[in-house]
């Protein structure tokens, strides 16, 4: 039967908290509403008003009580309902979620799992179609994943439920209901920190991850006469697999990194640098980024197409790169 990314998350939560009694959830809105976008349907009858807990209107709130549990031997599955209020947590989340373990010597740990919706694509306007990744990205003790498809949701989310340390997980809510697979029955686990190569190539390396994964894909299928690309999915940006993407670099001897977060100061940027200093000598082009430009996302859907990367932009840097 295919799954659906949105049904990915929502089973490998079940599967978890079923493993482990642990496991909790906390959020505006997941128990009775189900969540929002209906993530966690199911549970609060499932696992009860204990394990699956709605939350006042307060993300510091939601991840400082996360903290809490965390150091206590819970392992808390911590729901924003928009992954652009996660900023109105922030500073639980880098001073005391990220430090935890050193601050301690390593003898505590915080096995937190912050999830939400991000991205655009969905006319959401400025306030719900943030990608913020690039925030965290510069903060030693978290780890961060984005899953493009179905399989990578649900074994990155139970991977990052069992890990020890806090991770922070984004869903690109364009994908949740239009991303449809077949996925194994039995348990499986997606590492984190390893990359996926999607498809082979020998012209041109993309790097991308979530939402961009599919559109780079198709560019690569529809360019298949022109160019032949390989795609590299991060699926983890910190910490990032750059072996994946120095043995990718150094086949095709070119590199576009594409990302929906805005162009400046995006994870793109660190992949760029890291690639012109570890294989300077294996380029034969620029190492191009294409991100979102420097804007809000709007609401109107041709000033979010205008804004964000899309189909034609893809097409149109990876022949510029071609060219060199």
């Amino acid at each position: 039967m295919l799954v659906t990314y949105i049904e990915a998350i929502r089973q490998a939560m079940d599967e978890e908290m079923d493993r482990d009694k642990n496991v909790v959830l906390l959020g505006e809105d997941v128990g009775l509403l189900g969540g929002a976008f209906k993530v966690s349907a199911g549970l609060l009858d499932k696992y009860g008003p204990d394990r699956v807990v709605d939350m006042p209107i307060s993300e510091s709130l939601i991840i400082g009580s996360g903290v809490g549990l965390a150091v206590q031997g819970m392992r808390p599955i911590l729901e924003m309902q928009f992954i652009d209020f996660i900023s109105c947590g922030f500073d639980q989340i880098v001073n005391s979620a990220a430090t935890l373990r050193y601050r301690h010597g390593g003898q505590t740990a915080c096995p937190i799992v912050i999830r939400g919706p991000s991205g655009g694509g969905v006319h959401g306007g400025l306030y719900h179609s943030q990608n913020p990744e690039a925030w965290f990205f510069h903060v030693p003790g978290l780890k961060i994943v984005a899953p493009s498809t179905a399989y990578d949701a649900k074994g990155l989310m139970k991977a990052a439920v069992r890990d020890d340390d806090p991770v922070i997980y984004f869903e690109n809510k364009f994908l949740y209901r239009r991303i449809k697979e077949e996925i194994p029955p039995e348990e499986f686990v997606v590492p984190i920190g390893k990359a996926a190569l999607r498809k082979e190539g020998g012209d041109l390396s993309v790097i991308t991850y979530g939402s961009p994964v599919h559109a780079v894909m198709k560019a690569a299928r529809d360019m298949a006469k022109e160019v032949d690309i390989e795609v590299i999915d991060l699926r983890t940006l910190l910490p990032l697999d750059m072996n994946a993407i120095r043995a990718s670099v150094r086949k095709t001897g070119k590199a576009l990194i594409v990302h929906e977060a805005r162009q400046t100061g995006g994870i793109g940027a660190e992949i760029a640098a890291r690639i012109a200093q570890e294989c300077f000598e294996d380029l034969d082009g620029p190492v191009m980024r294409l991100g979102a430009r420097e804007a809000h996302t709007p609401f109107a859907p041709a000033m979010e197409d205008y804004v964000l990367p899309n189909q034609e932009k893809i097409i149109e840097a990876i022949r510029t790169l071609a060219a060199y």
